[in-house]
């Protein structure tokens, strides 16, 4: 029964996540092995009010996220809140995430992050504590491509770091 519920939950959530009025709280991220550029390329989803809201309580942002007044001031608190937030061992070493850079798409804030220097993946292990300060029902759903492996996670406040194995 808990399996068919995680099921549900874990086709459901893509569906209704990114809607004009949400009513769920939920980010997710992608990362994708890329064996040409030797990285993890990773894709992360937030809706832009959850993004402004925890950027302006934490570091006093004024500014209108889609406004792009100062894109660098802007880009600056993103890159801090999400290197903060999402950290990835790849097996066994802990990582320094880049933020290359972010569009917006509709009511989201898409950033893209990378990891260099990545030949091989045996291990992941994943710590997505994005949101959790702001939204106690925050759920940061998390899809990892390695090599022709897809698997997913699902991590909630209690339980925000998760280990997968390629």
């Amino acid at each position: 029964m808990k399996i068919q519920r995680f099921l549900l939950l874990f086709l459901l959530v893509p569906l209704f996540a990114f809607t004009t009025a949400h009513k769920f709280y939920v980010s997710v991220t992608t990362i994708e092995h890329s064996k040409p550029d030797k990285a993890l390329q990773i894709t992360t989803r937030i809706f832009i009010d959850d993004f402004q809201r925890v950027l302006e309580e934490r570091y006093g942002l004024q500014e209108e996220l889609t406004v792009e007044k100062n894109p660098e001031v802007v880009e600056g608190f993103m890159r801090k809140y999400l290197t903060k937030k999402i950290k990835i061992w790849v097996n066994g070493e802990i990582k320094a995430i880049n933020f290359i850079g972010k569009k917006y798409e509709d009511d989201v804030t898409v950033c893209y992050l990378e990891i260099e220097d990545i030949e091989r993946v045996q291990s992941l292990e994943i710590e997505n504590g994005l949101l959790y300060e702001i939204e106690e029902d925050q759920q940061n759903l998390v899809h990892v491509k390695i090599n022709n492996s897809r698997k997913s996670l699902l991590l909630v406040k209690e339980n925000d770091k998760g280990l997968l194995k390629f």
